[in-house]
């Protein structure tokens, strides 16, 4: 049963009135439509409220499902494909989860790759024709025995924001009744309010609400006008149902009206996702999105709130939306996307970037990626530039990790019985991978192939970089929330201390805080004492 907290009030008094005996439990139908139309026999006044009658909210959040990648044989199948992405809403949300609620969160909610891409991480600056820079490290496994994790990691170009083009912006608010909580509309009028004291005079604003219907309730406006946009943001209040369809439409018409060719040109959409008037359908919406990002109009969402937030939706939106999906559960996360990372927030340097990694079976025997399960690609997708995948912004840094078994190395998998090995002395044993990036210059249609292999040699987590350390401890923490499957040995206290051995640097107490959720995972966890 899920019943969205605009129908909670009636659900709660049928439930009263149930326990007093003054309806018949048959007639408490727990549905939404039995929820609206509950007859009430009696006057309220009247009735006499029972003691220590346990009233619960149903907790109606949604995930997708993620299955956790597979460990692959590379004679059977060298070749990893997969979109990048920069979305770092899990980790803001599964954080949410572990100090305001005290809780583990659930599995679904945990996607590796957005814990470890939260953190930027000091990778050099491209140099020459591309976009970004492309860099690789082996290094010793801490989970399998005998196995190596190889890093991917990806630099995109850094811009200033008096470098970006102009931005045509529309702020698309949920101001429907489900906004009305502390840690809704006011933080979403605080985000905002960021935002826009970020503008320059060339950008444009306008803003589209919707609850029970949809409004324009700024139209376009010069970022110059700082006071009349943030006016509008402090007025708006929350109350009545929740009708994003059309609202997004009316967003996207905004948008294609004041569109600046070669700017930017993107819809920010601020909500808990709690649609449940028009077209709620989850495919309908997504593909409505998709459709809409042909116009060169990219689509970011931003999700706040808990108890009927839909992760689901905004996540896949933001993915359709060639934006970028981002959790804010506090003032300071606000800061972190819309002050110290608007460039990369909102500005595209490489769009449909993939990834796809050519394993060498002379000297890799089996391999599995952390994390990207709802970004993988077909094969055959890598070339096709007309197959969708994920954006960078300015400045971003993306990570991917694989965790791999050398041949000649005990690994997950019995070895064949049939299969013969490779013979190494008429192979390549000199690399372990062949890296290929494929990506678009904005607004531009053909694929560009930047390639590089990955060397045979490796070194000691220990003496690896801080960078690689911290990735491989977030991975790790995101692993354990999810299980431990692959995590071997390790527990929670050997996470933090791998973590803490590169805290540093740590300018804005990123990693300092990271090491304070390992700390609360532990105690909310059932890990055995050790002896």
């Amino acid at each position: 049963m899920m019943l969205r907290p605009k129908f909670l009030v009636l659900a709660i008094t049928g439930i009263l009135l149930t326990a007093c005996g003054q309806v018949p439990p048959q007639q408490m139908s727990m549905n939404r439509t039995a929820a609206v139309g509950l007859a009430m026999p009696a006057p309220m006044a009247m009735v006499s409220m029972p003691e220590n009658i346990p009233l619960s909210i149903e907790n109606t959040e949604n995930y997708q499902k993620i299955e956790t990648n597979p460990v692959h044989v590379v004679a059977q199948q060298p070749i990893s494909t997969f979109s990048i992405d920069v979305d770092t809403g899990s980790y803001t949300n599964v954080r949410r989860y572990l100090t305001q609620a005290a809780q583990l969160p659930p599995v679904d909610a945990v996607r590796i790759e957005e814990m470890v891409n939260y953190f930027n991480y000091h990778y050099p600056n491209p140099v020459g024709q591309h976009p970004f820079s492309v860099n690789t490290e082996v290094v010793n496994s801490p989970w399998q025995q005998n196995a190596k994790i190889i890093k991917i990691g990806i630099k995109a170009k850094d811009l200033q924001m008096q470098q970006l083009p102009p931005a045509n912006l529309v702020f698309l608010v949920d101001v429907s009744g489900s906004m009305s909580a502390e840690n809704k509309l006011p933080l979403v009028k605080k985000t905002l309010s960021i935002l826009t004291e970020q503008l320059r005079p060339q950008d444009k604003v306008s803003i589209v609400t919707y609850a029970s219907g949809e409004d324009l309730a700024l139209a376009p406006t010069a970022g110059a006008d700082k006071d009349k946009i943030l006016k509008v943001i402090h007025r708006l209040k929350a109350g009545g149902a929740t009708s994003g369809e059309r609202a997004i439409q009316l967003a996207y018409d905004q948008a294609q009206k004041s569109y600046i060719q070669g700017g930017i040109n993107r819809i920010l959409i601020a909500t808990d996702g709690d649609f449940n008037v028009g077209i709620t359908d989850f495919d309908t919406l997504k593909g409505m999105i998709a459709e809409k990002r042909k116009s060169g109009i990219s689509f970011s969402t931003f999700g706040f709130g808990s108890g009927n937030y839909d992760e689901q939706l905004m996540e896949q939106l933001a993915d359709a939306g060639d934006g970028n999906y981002s959790y804010i559960d506090n003032e300071r996360e606000a800061k972190k996307v819309l002050q110290r990372q608007l460039s990369s927030t909102l500005a595209t340097v490489a769009q449909d970037v993939k990834i796809q990694v050519e394993f060498n079976p002379a000297t890799v025997k089996e391999y599995r990626l952390l994390g990207y399960e709802n970004r993988l690609l077909k094969n055959e997708d890598f070339n096709n530039d007309r197959v969708d995948a994920g954006d960078i912004g300015a400045g971003h840094t993306v990570t991917a990790l694989y965790e791999i078994i050398p041949v000649g190395q005990k690994g997950w998998l019995n070895e064949s019985r049939y299969q013969a090995p490779i013979n190494s002395s008429k192979a390549n044993t000199q690399e372990y991978a062949y890296v290929n990036v494929r990506y678009k210059q904005p607004q531009l249609s053909q694929g560009i192939l930047l390639s590089q292999p990955v060397p045979v040699r490796s070194q000691d987590l220990a003496q690896s970089s801080a960078d690689t350390r911290f990735a491989i401890a977030v991975a790790a923490y995101a692993q354990q929330l999810r299980g431990g499957q692959y995590n071997a040995q390790m527990q929670w206290d050997d996470i933090f201390k791998l973590a803490q051995s590169a805290a540093q640097p740590d300018e804005f107490g990123l990693r300092a805080e990271f090491l304070d959720l390992v700390k609360t995972a532990k105690s909310l966890s059932a890990e055995p004492v050790k002896p």
